[in-house]
């Protein structure tokens, strides 16, 4: 048993060890049927989770054909053809079987599963059914339905139904209707760590109501606001109303741990092993006569896979310049009228293998910004632990006032950085190119780790925490990307891009 009280030191940074606050008479002790009765993860959550996805998917796809029919009419001068709409009713019923393919993919409602996977399950599912429908078209209707129609339909339908999907697990996690119950054994540096994930992204479905372990210390404890129920031997007391328990023990002893997993009596339980260090995603179980073994995919290792992010890159990055062009024009003007001094700034990157490029952005700054810095860390020496932290300031003196902070807000600055994109230099998704100072502050391994990809115009740290995450966060993040990096996972954070840059979350 434990029983050493666990260091604070592997939180994640700037997050509380509220798990020193003692409940005392404030907060009784957690059992089994107050962990379940909790109103935001009862059972029927899941039936009404179920149908509020299934009706987003429905009413994306039945959208993605309106809008597919009516861009096709609207090219129609262009493209002469004639049009029966009641042909179209059987391709309005194909698209309803996607529905039934996520269902058979464990997308309804995908608990646990990652985005980045979700998306991947549904693009595949997507493209199989529309590849049938134009087969069935082909091969049974006689070119029954226009190909122009069946290809934009199709095109909508990749796009708006996860669009629809993301939509439909916010608002049912800010209603408490997404997720189930989860049982959390083990409230050491790997256990917070998973509870702080969990509760940060609501939309896995895993809702940890209560923590087992056998660290006396934690007894009658919060961790993150989730209270320590009792020792791992208790476990079976919340079997009857809860179906998953995370088993996150990587330091115990080995015979002890199998003989735990054994006796837990729930449905599902996740284990995590002691393998830090390593990628999450798209790991595969492998039986080896009875010993479990682990497939890595290294898709980094994957010449097929570097093409194909260089062709995602070119296909988006050239149309996303072309139309930024007017843009970036009209902040060009608004910074030559309020700042004297360059309208673009460049400096050196160190981009994929060390190999420096200059980066070029739109100036935010006063010409004169290396002095301000120094001129404000010696009146404020509060702000030199924030810069050490962050390399950033929130009211920071060099930044032109407006129009630089609307730039930065909305990150307009960085679309120059598209070009850098076309030439090679950068991806549309990577770690940023940070400048040498910076890069400098993080450990020799994690740099190397970094210069083994191509830096990007966005990831995983500007979606998730951008500025309010500090070194040890970028770390975290971008060690994460690289490990478990797929072209799913860049679709996923450039679609949070989008949402996160039109907010203007947390960017100064």
């Amino acid at each position: 048993m434990h029983t050493a009280r666990p260091s604070h030191a592997g939180l994640p940074p700037g997050q509380p060890a509220d798990s020193d606050l003692s409940l005392g008479d404030a907060f009784p002790r957690l059992d089994a049927e107050s962990a379940s009765a909790h109103p935001q993860v009862r059972a029927s959550g899941r039936v009404r989770a179920t149908w509020a996805i299934l009706l987003a998917d429905l009413v994306a796809l039945e959208l993605s054909l309106f809008l597919g029919y009516s861009l096709r009419i609207f090219f129609l001068p262009w493209f002469p053809q004639e049009f029966q709409p009641q042909h179209y009713k059987g391709l309005a019923l194909g698209v309803l079987v996607i529905p039934l393919v996520y269902f058979l993919l464990d997308l309804y409602p995908g608990y646990g599963m990652n985005p980045a996977e979700r998306l991947r399950k549904r693009v595949q599912a997507t493209f199989v059914v529309f590849s049938l429908l134009l087969a069935w078209d082909y091969l049974v209707q006689g070119h029954q339905w226009s190909r122009g129609i069946v290809l934009c339909t199709g095109l909508f339908a990749f796009l708006l139904p996860p669009l629809f999907d993301e939509i439909a697990r916010h608002f049912l996690s800010n209603a408490g209707i997404m997720g189930i119950p989860v049982l959390l054994l083990g409230g050491g540096k790997t256990g917070r760590h998973i509870l702080r994930h969990l509760l940060e992204n609501p939309g896995l479905g895993l809702r940890p109501v209560a923590i087992l372990d056998d660290d006396l210390a934690l007894e009658e404890t919060r961790i993150y606001g989730v209270p320590v129920a009792g020792t791992l031997d208790e476990a079976p007391r919340f079997s009857r109303t809860i179906e998953t328990a995370i088993v996150a023990l990587p330091g115990m002893e080995e015979g002890r741990q199998s003989r735990l997993i054994q006796k837990l009596p729930f449905s599902h339980v996740i284990v995590v092993p002691n393998l830090q260090g390593i990628q999450s995603l798209w790991v595969t179980p492998r039986d080896l006569g009875g010993i479990l073994g682990l497939e890595v995919n290294k898709n980094l290792l994957m010449q097929s896979n570097h093409t194909m992010k260089r062709c995602m890159d070119l296909v988006i990055a050239w149309p996303l310049l072309l139309l930024s062009l007017p843009l970036i024009a009209l902040c060009a003007l608004f910074l030559k009228l309020l700042s004297p001094g360059p309208v673009f700034f460049r400096q050196p990157r160190a981009g994929k293998s060390g190999r420096l490029f200059s980066m070029l952005k739109l100036r935010t700054m006063h010409p004169n910004a290396e002095q301000l810095l120094r001129e404000h860390l010696a009146r404020f020496p509060d702000e030199q632990t924030s810069w050490a932290r962050f390399f950033k300031l929130k009211s920071d003196p060099r930044i032109i006032p407006f129009v630089g902070s609307v730039l930065r807000r909305f990150s307009l600055d960085e679309l120059p950085q598209l070009w850098h994109v076309i030439t090679g230099h950068m991806s549309l998704v990577g770690p940023r190119p940070f400048p040498a100072y910076h890069l400098d502050a993080f450990p020799t391994e994690f740099r190397g780790l970094r210069a083994s990809v191509t830096p990007g115009l966005t990831g995983l740290w500007q979606v998730s925490a951008r500025s309010d995450g500090d070194i040890d966060v970028q770390e975290i993040l971008d060690s994460y990307y690289i490990r478990n990096w797929s072209p799913w996972l860049d679709l996923h954070i450039l679609i949070r891009t989008f949402r996160v840059v039109v907010l203007g979350r947390g960017a100064y």
